[in-house]
């Protein structure tokens, strides 16, 4: 199975991104989708960013991913 997370653009230089996800920075490539700009969330696999979600979608992502590593169940109460 593989498994794509949220992550924040926080800084772009030419096909490399810097994206965070829960306070960790890493580097993406935006070869695969270079209409991305900082301040978007995005989908990343493998290093490369694949798909832009809203804010709302990579809360919801990250509370699936935290019940999946043992936290209260979470998802319900964001809407």
């Amino acid at each position: 199975m593989c498994l794509a997370v949220p992550a924040k653009v926080v800084e772009i230089n030419d096909q490399l991104a810097s994206v965070e996800v829960q306070g960790v920075r890493r580097a993406a490539s935006m070869m695969l989708l270079p209409e991305a700009r900082v301040g978007d969330y995005v989908l990343v696999h493998a290093g490369f960013a694949m798909q832009i979600v809203d804010h709302e979608e990579a809360e919801r992502i990250e509370a699936l991913r935290a019940e999946m590593r043992g936290a209260p169940r979470t998802v319900e109460s964001l809407g």
